[in-house]
């Protein structure tokens, strides 16, 4: 048989069994991909240990609150006049917030201040015209009794002598004596007029009393302004036109600006990390990306039994003005800080938060169990104290290697 006629049969021959060679080459690769796994083991993107700063903070969720909140509300019984604020609106010290119906009391201020000029006249008059009268009349009454008293020894004189007649020395005597009570009634007039005297007090009381009166008035007057005591946002408003309102009820509620702090319920478990004066980050949920600065500034005493966790306040040092009352907020508190320290990453730590911490390190293509010593704990990272070296691979806890199986690292992403 020719070369050419033998080509031909080799040929049709292997067309004939063309899908069976596609088969036995199917089978051939996925040997070798099933193969090569097996013997050289899993591709795995492995986490080197690596030298950098690590923080260890504590993360919790809270609410923005005030240190204290101002409830607004009425010394007097009255009708509300006008509300001119809103709630939310920021307020001034000293604004009026809540304005009641004060005709009335601006008559019983007119009856005081009538009252008032009445007793400052009185005094006034006690002074300038009651006072000189009686220093005149007293004046009068003692020339009066010099004379009375001439004319009695001059009576009594001629009575001695026989020229008086007794009728005429009773009528000296009784003369004398109306002059004496004249001077005795002008002096006593004197010394009720004078600073000190009963007049001149009462005059003096009965104008302080009036002046007092006046003051409640003007005071009962003015408690129809009702006013912001402090400056602030109002966050909530309970009153409007026309209501009736007593005292005792709160018609405001005002959120002092430039106080703002963070209440935090930490776990317990976290309780011997924290000191107060330790620093923090937070964010409000409305606002993930916008961060601002606080301090640690209170730690609850005592522990909630049903949540297992303690209070914490944040003194917020620079408040941000979209800050509200109430507002949710997640923060960061550091609680220790390495500048170079052996990191890795969380996920590279079996059983990290349990007493025995463990990693698989790759050694000569082989995943080997290294037990490992932790220190500071991050949100991403933990620190190796002992177990590792820097410049080691560990495969991820999520990787399906077991201790000694073989194992292909890749550089992590």
């Amino acid at each position: 048989m020719t070369p050419p006629r033998i080509g031909r049969l080799v040929g049709v021959r292997l067309w004939s069994w063309r899908w069976r060679i596609v088969a036995l080459l199917v089978l051939l690769g996925a040997g070798l991909y099933l193969a090569i796994p097996w013997f050289l083991g899993p591709m795995v993107a492995a986490h080197p240990v690596v030298r950098g700063a690590l923080v260890q903070s504590v993360v919790a969720s809270g609410r923005i609150a005030t240190p204290h909140r101002v409830n607004i509300g009425s010394q007097i019984t009255g009708t509300v006049a006008s509300v001119p604020v809103t709630e939310g609106q920021a307020v001034a010290l000293g604004q009026v917030l809540v304005t009641l119906e004060d005709s009335e009391l601006r008559a019983s201020v007119e009856q005081a201040e009538a009252a008032t000029a009445q007793a400052a006249a009185r005094l006034r008059q006690i002074v300038e015209v009651t006072l000189p009268v009686a220093q005149e009349n007293l004046s009068q009454a003692q020339s009066t009794l010099l004379n009375a008293q001439q004319q009695y020894a001059r009576a009594e004189s001629l009575r001695s002598g026989g020229f008086e007649t007794q009728a005429q020395l009773e009528n000296a005597r009784r003369a004398l004596n109306i002059a004496q009570a004249q001077v005795r009634a002008t002096q006593a007039q004197v010394a009720g007029n004078v600073p000190g005297g009963t007049e001149y007090v009462a005059a003096e009381a009965t104008l302080r009393q009036a002046r007092a009166s006046l003051l409640v008035a003007l005071s009962r007057l003015d408690y129809t302004q009702i006013r912001a005591l402090e400056a602030g946002t109002l966050i909530a408003r309970n009153v409007e036109r026309g209501w009736v309102v007593q005292p005792n009820q709160v018609l405001m509620v005002l959120s002092p600006i430039g106080q703002i702090e963070i209440v935090l319920q930490i776990d317990e478990k976290n309780l011997g990390l924290i000191v107060i004066g330790q620093q923090a980050v937070a964010s409000a949920d409305a606002y993930p990306d916008r961060r601002f600065a606080a301090e640690l500034a209170y730690i609850n005493p005592s522990v909630d039994p049903d949540r297992a966790a303690v209070e914490v306040k944040l003194r917020v040092l620079a408040p941000p003005d979209y800050l509200r009352q109430d507002m949710t907020v997640s923060a960061d508190i550091s609680v220790a800080q390495r500048a170079d320290a052996l990191v890795l990453p969380v996920s590279a730590v079996r059983d990290a938060a349990g007493a025995a911490p463990w990693v698989l390190r790759i050694e000569d293509g082989r995943a080997r169990r290294r037990p490992v010593t932790i220190g500071l704990r991050g949100p991403q990272r933990v620190e190796i104290l002992d177990g590792l070296r820097e410049g080691d691979l560990v495969v991820p806890s999520g990787a399906p290697v077991a201790d000694g199986g073989r194992v292909r690292p890749v550089a992590a992403r």
